[in-house]
Parts: C-alpha cells; structure tokens; sequence
C-alpha cells in the first residue's frame, strides 16, 4: 500500500521486485515505472549487478519506463552483449520502447542484427524502426541483411527511418562494404 504523503523508497521497491512473491514484486515494478527517472538509477544497477532473472527483470521494468529511462541506454548497451539471450532481447524492446531517447544504441543494436537468436535479431530490428530517422546511421546494416532475405521487419525499419509511408518501395541503392 502506497501513502500519498510519504516518499516511495526506492531501494525497499527494487528489494520487493527482486524478492519471491510475484504480487508483491508486480506492485514494486508498476510503483518504479510510475517513478520513471527518479527510479531509473536503482533499476539501473539491478541490471548491471542481479541474478539472470532480476536482470531480466529490470530491462523489463526499464521497457516500462520508455522514454523516460533514456539514463540506463549505456547499461541496456551493455545487455545487448550479454550471453544470456533473453536478456539481450529484454534490452532491445527497453530501447525499442524508448524510440529516438535511445539514439546513442544505434551502432549496438546494427551489430545485434547479427545476433545468432532470431529473438534478438527481430527486437533490435524494431528498435531501430522505432527510433525512425533517428537510427539513420543502421541503414547500412539493414540494407545488408534486406539483401541476405525477405525480411519484413526490416523493410518497416527502413521506411521509418527513411520517413516513407508504410509499404512505400524501398530502394535498396549500391552495395555497401561492411563495416569494420
């Protein structure tokens, strides 16, 4: 239960979303997402330091957030490397949800359309396509995996980076070498 007059604690929240009982742990989520910015710091460092599923959990939370969790981009940067898949996926829907806040993840989720799981792929994918022409700078990774496949996410993503309507055709133009 929530008292209007007193602070929310943060750290007792992030504590109750790490903790074993799912009800208690979904109120300190909704709670944290409610407390956007102010929040993002405590959820920041669950990412960077939890279990496997709290970091999970966080990139979740931080999704939640969208845009206002634009200070944990290095941190959700750094998720996109991780071993764990599902964490690397969790991180690129926090920054799909972010849309353009999330600018400074570019050149991390370009190199994420290599990733080995599909899961991930599609979620740096539309990330990208959710920053528009923000993510300008991924075009060349999106024509080179357009060439490799039919792959309409990444259509979409080029359209919205480019500022096309939907389904408008898309030109691929010249090859362009890969990058180093």
């Amino acid at each position: 239960l929530v008292v209007l007059d007193k602070p929310l604690d943060r750290s007792q929240l992030v504590a109750e979303l790490r903790g074993p009982d799912a009800e208690k742990s979904g109120r300190a989520r909704l709670q944290l997402i409610t407390l956007g910015e102010a929040a993002v710091p405590a959820v920041t460092e669950l990412l960077r330091s939890g279990t496997p599923a709290e970091r999970i959990t966080a990139a979740n939370t931080l999704w939640g957030m969208g845009a206002r969790a634009q200070a944990a981009v290095p941190e959700l940067v750094e998720a996109l490397a991780d071993p764990d898949p599902t964490l690397r996926m969790a991180a690129a829907m926090a920054l799909e949800n972010m849309g353009g806040a999330a600018e400074a993840a570019v050149p991390a989720l370009a190199k994420a359309l290599g990733d080995r799981e599909p899961g991930v792929r599609q979620a740096a994918v539309k990330a990208l396509g959710a920053m528009g022409p923000a993510a300008h700078g991924a075009l060349p990774a999106l024509t080179r995996a357009l060439r490799r496949g039919s792959w309409p996410e990444a259509q979409e993503a080029v359209r919205r980076i480019r500022g096309l309507e939907p389904g408008a055709a898309i030109e691929l133009g010249p090859e362009e070498p890969e990058a180093p």
